[in-house]
């Protein structure tokens, strides 16, 4: 195992001048916002596991502030995904540094199987672009297989989209997807990052979250059902369970679950849920 090696590191050149050197000017379009901060990045790295070594894959590195961080710490391998040709020679960069250690493939995220790319265990660490950052998590957790190919996951989201992954039940932000996370994972925030930490700087806050990964989900329930009864309860949220789940059985559904056909969504555990799509078929 390498363990950590910060003076690889400290012999490239700032992250500031390899955006500048290579016209990597963040992308509206591509939900690009570049963290510089290298205290941040490296307390991102150490929150993914990498002083204990391992594989991790990167979504999204842009111009590699987190792929070094990783590295100096002690990763053995990063393997990063970037859709952005423009950041591919400062990732190569990186690559020389560290021979051997770092793989750059030039994809887009969202279309990759990561079975055929990821070795199992393989942890994910990614500041993910916002525009893609919850399809993504979302991708993860409807895996087929369960347990997961990926050991947990360290991602940064905006802070809204974090409160809404870990939210517990009669909560503002309790929603499908904290439903779909805590069903399939233990989930934790573990820090807020300054907008100011960011080039250009984004509107809001935003939040580290780690997931990992159950053995076996919460409670017993197809994913395909649980997706389907979720769908339909919090699309209509403030409405009770007899009226949002009318199209799938309503009242005979809830009763048949042992709930109440008057809660609202908002107010079922994850358990609750699974119970009604045990009993959707």
């Amino acid at each position: 195992m390498p363990g950590p090696d910060k003076t690889v590191s400290d012999k490239l050149p700032p992250l500031r001048e390899v955006i500048a050197a290579h016209g990597l000017a963040a992308k509206k379009s591509l939900g690009q916002n570049f963290l510089l901060d290298l205290n941040l990045t490296g307390k991102i790295a150490r929150a993914a596991g990498a002083e204990g070594g391992g594989t991790f894959y990167e979504v999204g590195p842009g111009p590699g502030g987190l792929t070094r961080a990783l590295l100096a710490e002690g990763a053995d391998k990063v393997i990063a995904v970037e859709r952005d040709a423009r950041c591919l020679p400062a990732l190569e960069e990186i690559a020389a540094a560290w021979p051997g250690r770092l793989e750059v493939i030039s994809a887009d995220a969202m279309a990759l199987n990561e079975a055929e790319i990821l070795p199992p265990g393989a942890r994910v660490a990614a500041n993910l672009p916002y525009n893609v950052g919850t399809a993504l998590l979302i991708k993860w957790l409807t895996a087929q297989s369960w347990p997961p190919l990926w050991a947990s996951l360290t991602l940064m989201f905006q802070k809204e989209v974090a409160q809404r992954i870990v939210a517990q039940p009669s909560t503002e932000h309790y929603g499908r997807l904290s439903v779909l996370a805590q069903w399939r994972c233990t989930a934790k925030i573990l820090f807020d990052v300054n907008p100011q930490a960011f080039v250009p700087p984004p509107s809001v806050t935003s939040s580290i979250v780690r997931l990992e990964p159950r053995h076996e989900p919460l409670a017993p329930a197809a994913l395909c059902d649980l997706e389907k009864i979720t769908a339909a309860a919090f699309g209509q949220r403030r409405k009770m369970l007899r009226q949002s789940l009318k199209a799938l059985g309503g009242e005979a559904l809830a009763a048949k679950a042992g709930i109440d056909p008057t809660a609202r969504p908002e107010d079922l555990t994850i358990a609750q849920f699974a119970a009604l799509a045990r009993a959707l078929n």
